[in-house]
């Protein structure tokens, strides 16, 4: 593309994120529920004033509804009214680099940490991101001339380098540590032994060194961590997952709340599960303040801050390990490729905008527990949909075609999932919605359809499997056409890209 060709693309999609942006900051009516079978599961979340103590949000099975009411305080963006030193670790990455941006722009003063990890994996599974991005150094210099303030970039292995972290934490002295330094990718977990015993070295270890660095550097420092909804599971639990506690009663009949169950369901979420054990020990040991975020599925390439200029713009993962299931969909159908359903798609999952992650986390940054309190949990969520139905409501805006695939994974085709995000939703009032934002669809869609001469269509199929059933079933998978209509109910394997 010529330079003024670019420049009318990107000056488009920035009015749509500029139209994403009014419509959270001003919510009006509570959006349809994402369904297009009566057997669909999601919820929906109707915000509270501003001014409430209480957060509501309505639920959601089939055509039974119910509303939940919790006695929260409202979270507040400057809750004291001063500008944090923050270190990113995994700023380079998809949430890391537009959350740093973010933060930023805000007034918070960055430092970006990242050793470059997942752009090592790109060019070990011969797949970039579809979107070109830029070497840090060229990002930054490209933010301090748009953006007009400066962040700083040391590239630095955390789950290997623990002095230069301790070091690093004694220089700078941060308010807060937001932790996205960990491989994220479920398939690419289970990939091989070496990327199973990797993310784990990684994952774990890193994690374990973060909260070592802290206890060392004898500084308060608040521990904002990125998870996942999948330390929950997958199945059908029955009712509404809380925000990681549970309230039981103990066989003598005493009430008490106990950490959620974890039921992960790949090596990568069983990672995360163990980050949140390290999380309750070191806070109950060591009084270490922390928020683990569960974050859903993020949708969606760019925010106000990746937009202002292309060398600011964030990566876009399409390939069967990487890729997240609703950007895949949104580029495939952009490159006249049958969206690639595993199973019967009717797996529900829950999803976020990438502009929703960034707000979330700086949310929770600057609502840090006090000292001597448990470890923060926050389900990090804007709604909960099945993947047919998103798979369905593509199709019938752009007439592409549906292609049901045998599924690389083991768990169930069909599941119900009830979240409460409480928390989250009496701050940031309605949050980005599926289908009342097409305009942002839009945006990915032309995004794919800018830099679609970057994709190698051969890496959209999945190539990371569970075991070697799921392996062996999907020999057979293609990008044609192989099934058009999978009739409800039919158990296959299951599972979707996270």
């Amino acid at each position: 593309l010529d330079h003024a060709s670019m420049a009318v693309k990107m000056a488009t999609m920035a009015a749509m994120v500029t139209t994403g942006v009014a419509f959270m900051q001003a919510p009006t009516s509570l959006p349809r529920r994402l369904s297009t079978s009566a057997s669909s599961s999601s919820f929906v979340s109707s915000p509270a004033p501003r001014s409430s103590l209480l957060s509501t949000s309505r639920l959601s099975k089939g055509s039974k509804e119910k509303t939940c009411v919790s006695g929260l305080g409202g979270l507040a963006m400057m809750a004291d009214g001063k500008a944090k030193k923050i270190i990113v670790l995994g700023g380079d990455g998809f949430c890391g680099w537009p959350t740093s941006l973010h933060l930023s722009s805000q007034g918070h003063d960055v430092v970006v940490v990242d050793n470059l990890s997942r752009r090592n994996i790109d060019i070990e599974m011969g797949c970039d991101s579809l979107t070109p991005i830029q070497h840090p150094e060229i990002r930054l210099k490209a933010w301090e001339e748009v953006g007009g303030r400066a962040m700083r970039f040391v590239n630095l292995d955390v789950a290997k380098e623990y002095d230069l972290l301790v070091q690093l934490f004694k220089q700078e002295k941060p308010d807060a540590v937001v932790h996205f330094a960990e491989q994220r990718a479920a398939p690419y977990s289970m990939k091989t032994s070496k990327t199973k015993r990797y993310t784990v070295d990684n994952n774990v270890g890193g994690t374990n060194n973060l909260l070592a660095a802290v206890i060392e550097s004898d500084l308060d420092i608040h521990v904002v961590h990125l998870g996942t909804m999948g330390v929950y599971g997958y199945g059908t639990s029955g009712g509404e997952i809380p925000e990681g506690y549970l309230k039981v009663t103990l066989p003598d009949g005493n009430p008490k709340e106990i950490l959620h169950p974890a039921y992960p369901g790949s090596v990568y979420h069983a990672t995360k599960c163990l980050d949140a054990l390290l999380f309750q020990f070191y806070n109950k040991n060591d009084q270490i303040r922390v928020t683990d975020l569960h974050q859903g599925i993020v949708w969606g390439t760019n925010t106000p801050q990746t937009i202002k200029d292309e060398r600011l713009i964030n990566r876009f993962d399409y390939d069967g390990d990487y890729g997240t299931v609703l950007n895949r969909f949104l580029m495939q159908s952009a490159m006249g490729v049958p969206l690639t359903v595993y199973g019967t798609g009717g797996q529900t999952r829950a999803f976020i905008h990438i502009r929703d992650t960034c707000r979330c986390i700086e949310a929770a940054i600057n609502n840090p527990p006090k000292k001597g309190e448990r470890v923060e949990i926050f389900n990090q969520v804007a709604e909960t949909a099945r993947v047919r139905d998103l798979a369905k409501m593509i199709q019938d805006q752009t007439g592409c075609e549906v292609n049901y695939l045998n599924n690389p994974r083991n768990e169930d085709a069909e599941n119900e999932l009830v979240v409460s995000n409480n928390k989250f939703i009496n701050f940031l009032g309605d949050m980005i919605r599926l289908e009342s934002q097409e305009g942002l669809f839009d945006e990915v869609q032309t995004i794919t359809s800018t830099y679609k001469h970057r994709c190698i269509k051969e890496k959209i199929l999945p190539a990371s499997f569970w075991n070697k059933r799921t392996a062996a079933a999907c020999a057979d998978n293609t990008l044609e056409v192989m099934k058009a209509n999978v009739p409800e109910g039919e158990k296959k394997l299951g599972g979707v890209f996270m």
